[in-house]
């Protein structure tokens, strides 16, 4: 039993913000005792709930309720955004300065490709930025200029699993298929975790970096102990899947590429993010309700390209939390499904009429989610939320032309939770004393890099408090 082992950090979750908050402790070279602490798998045993096949799968994306090392959006597509604002957050916040934010996004990247992120960069030709800057601006919507790099979902298992050895090697434990119940806090002060078991371990500070899939735990956390945080917005929208050659040309400028689009009706603010160029659109399972995602591929093309369209929401009194609106509209979805994504043309939406089997044979290409129900989206997404979708794509039409034509599929529900934002100090430590956040599941990022520079300033804060 382990019911009173004691070491310097307990890092809790093995997403990006766990992995580089483990990375910096490696680099300090210090005689320190580390532990991350998972409920999910390794990379490379990673297996889909449904289908029993790897991380691989075509029938549905990895669970993330078993997210494991790496971490959920590493295992979607991969896209590193290399800029330290606009995309996930600004870094800033954080830092103090610009300065600062992009030497520690530089820093990332070079963490990434010593473990074998791909050599080649998207989002530098200048010509083809400006051009299609341009377009954008004159249809009212802003591209954002942003280089990346592109992981792809066949080889993060690999990279991560690189990236997890070397930790290893580094003296780092790594504790895989074990559920963290609660946060050993006596006093205001974190001194340690309780695992579902009832083993206790003890540590001098404590990371606090779930992800994603811990959204549900960090909210018990923050009223069971009473920490400082607020309730942040939280995207709702569909994925839309289009004809690759009608997203050819604006991949030609940026692999997963950034439009921002404010309606004229609501004045609300949409985003694309997650493209998927020739992928694949994804069923997710959260266990209690499912929802979409998407997958590209370095060596399985489709003729399709897929990316998100959501909608940023956010509630004032008397409700709050978001995350509860946003899940009664998943588990709404789920139910008008039948435990299956609601699939549906653009134009049967605009008729205001359910897609079936029929209709959607009208299109002009094939979905490449097979495992779906035809129906219609309006009896599950308010009708803000329609409004807001139907408005952006016709303004995103303007830029794209035919991503908005009666045969372009909606998938939904698409959801991306936010969590709620722990409140932390310049060192990133909560108002419990020695713990420390970083992450998407503590609000504190939305994307890879950002998930991966909270990770890092949160050690650098612990050490500082030490």
């Amino acid at each position: 039993m382990d019911s009173e082992k004691k070491y310097d950090f307990i890092i809790i979750g093995a997403g990006p913000a766990g992995l580089f908050a483990a990375y910096e402790l490696a680099r300090l070279q210090k005689s320190l005792k580390i532990i991350i602490i998972d409920k999910g798998s390794e990379a490379m045993e990673r297996k889909c709930p449904v289908s029993g096949n790897g991380s691989n799968c075509l029938n549905c994306s990895p669970c993330n309720i078993m997210c494991g090392v790496g971490g959920s959006g590493i295992f979607s597509d991969g896209i590193l955004n290399l800029r330290h604002d606009v995309v996930g957050g600004d870094l800033s916040d954080f830092t103090g300065n610009d300065e600062t934010s992009c030497r520690i996004v530089d820093y990332i990247e070079q963490a990434f490709l010593r473990f074998g992120a791909p050599k080649e960069i998207h989002g530098t030709d200048e010509g083809k930025i400006e051009k299609l800057s341009l377009k954008a601006m004159s249809a009212g919507i802003k591209f954002v200029r942003i280089r990346q790099r592109h992981l792809g979902s066949e080889n993060t298992p690999r990279l991560i699993q690189k990236f997890a050895d070397y930790l290893r090697e580094k003296g780092i434990e790594i504790r895989t298929n074990t559920t963290v119940k609660d946060l050993a806090v006596k006093e205001k002060k974190c001194k340690g975790v309780v695992l579902e078991n009832g083993d206790i371990l003890r540590s001098e500070k404590t990371i606090f970096a779930p992800g994603r899939v811990g959204v549900g735990w960090v909210e018990e956390m923050v009223k069971k102990h009473n920490i400082s945080a607020v309730h942040a917005p939280i995207d709702i929208g569909v994925r839309v899947e289009v004809p690759a050659i009608i997203m050819k040309s604006v991949i030609e400028v940026n692999r997963d590429p950034k439009f921002h689009i404010w309606t004229s009706k609501y004045e609300d603010f949409i985003r694309t993010f997650c493209t998927n160029h020739e992928g694949f659109v994804v069923k997710e399972n959260y266990g209690n309700f499912i929802g979409v995602n998407g997958h590209s591929f370095t060596n399985k093309k489709s003729e399709n390209t897929n990316f998100a369209f959501v909608v940023k929401t956010r509630l004032t009194e008397p409700l709050e939390n978001t995350t509860t609106y946003a899940e009664s509209i998943a588990k709404l979805a789920t139910i008008l499904g039948q435990g299956k994504p609601i699939i549906q043309r653009l134009g049967d939406l605009r008729r205001g009429r359910r897609s079936n089997i029929w209709r959607l044979k009208k299109s002009t290409f094939h979905p490449t989610l097979a495992d779906v129900t035809p129906g219609n989206i309006a009896m599950a997404l308010p009708h803000r939320i329609l409004t807001d979708i139907i408005e952006g794509l016709d303004k995103l039409n303007e830029v794209i032309p035919g991503v908005a034509t009666d045969s372009t599929f909606l998938y939904a529900p698409e959801i991306k939770y936010y969590a709620m934002k722990i409140g932390v100090d310049k060192n990133m430590q909560t108002n419990i004393k020695n713990l420390f956040a970083a992450g998407d599941g503590a609000g504190l990022s939305r994307d890879i890099v950002k998930a991966s520079a909270t990770g890092l300033l949160a050690v650098k804060g612990a050490m500082r408090t030490f």
